[in-house]
């Protein structure tokens, strides 16, 4: 299997007040294409901050990122905002819709930026729409939208440019439990179509539908655990990213 993600020796420092704060600390990492892949770890371990560097959102301090053969720490603050438009789709916890345009609207809104014609705009959203069954409500308003069908609007907005690689950012921290299963459902559905999917999760029952989790501590990988294998003794994570040091 081709891989997707190579991430060597990344660093991120950032400079607060005078003083310098790193977040990551010499991340190793591989995620193959067409892989499912949890980030989990608490607040302040670096995996948001992960997340921004795989989607070309922030540069790192030092290191190597190849995404798909290219290494973006040699690209410009255009040529990423290229690959991020043609390469990587975005699901937000918050939905991050326009709330005066319809679902329609906002999952157009993307190609826009490609460059697409609006004849094809519309059928592409529609289209997309459609896959994450939101058929019935393409003229609605965020405002007129439950907040599973507004992640619903988003992650076809993700999908719109037919991305290969999905992140998702705790994409139902702002859900209820049922709601969280149905985009559970339809991330682990998209994955089995041959989307690569990289998702920053809290609650484990979001991370036990990935192929693969990755505990993060303290700015670095602890642990890297296949499915069924998902340790829940904190101490045994902890304890694996001290023997890294």
């Amino acid at each position: 299997m081709a891989t997707m993600i190579w991430m060597e020796g990344i660093t991120q420092t950032f400079h607060l007040e005078g003083m310098d704060l790193p977040v990551l600390k010499q991340i190793n990492l591989s995620i193959d294409d067409g892989e499912y892949v949890a980030i989990m770890g608490t607040s302040g371990s670096g995996k948001s901050t992960l997340m921004n560097i795989i989607g070309c959102l922030d540069r790192p301090t030092s290191g190597l990122y190849i995404l798909d053969g290219s290494d973006l720490t040699t690209l410009d603050d255009d040529e990423l905002a290229d690959i991020r438009n043609q390469y990587i789709g975005f699901v937000f916890q918050q939905f991050n819709l326009l709330p005066r345009l319809t679902a329609l609207e906002n999952v157009m809104l993307p190609m826009i930026y490609a460059d697409v014609s609006r004849s094809a705009r519309l059928k592409a959203a529609t289209a997309s729409l459609i896959k994450v069954g939101l058929s019935d409500r393409l003229n609605s308003r965020p405002s007129q939208l439950s907040g599973g069908q507004q992640q619903r609007v988003a992650i076809a907005r993700a999908l719109v440019n037919h991305p290969a690689l999905v992140l998702a950012d705790e994409p139902t921290g702002a859900l209820d439990s049922k709601t969280s299963q149905e985009i559970i459902y339809l991330l682990t559905e998209l994955n089995q179509q041959g989307t690569t999917i990289v998702v920053v999760a809290h609650d484990v029952i979001v991370a036990a539908q990935t192929k693969r989790t990755i505990y993060m501590v303290d700015g670095r990988i602890a642990l890297s655990a296949n499915a069924g294998v998902q340790p829940v003794d904190n101490h045994l994570i902890a304890n694996a990213a001290i023997v890294q040091r």
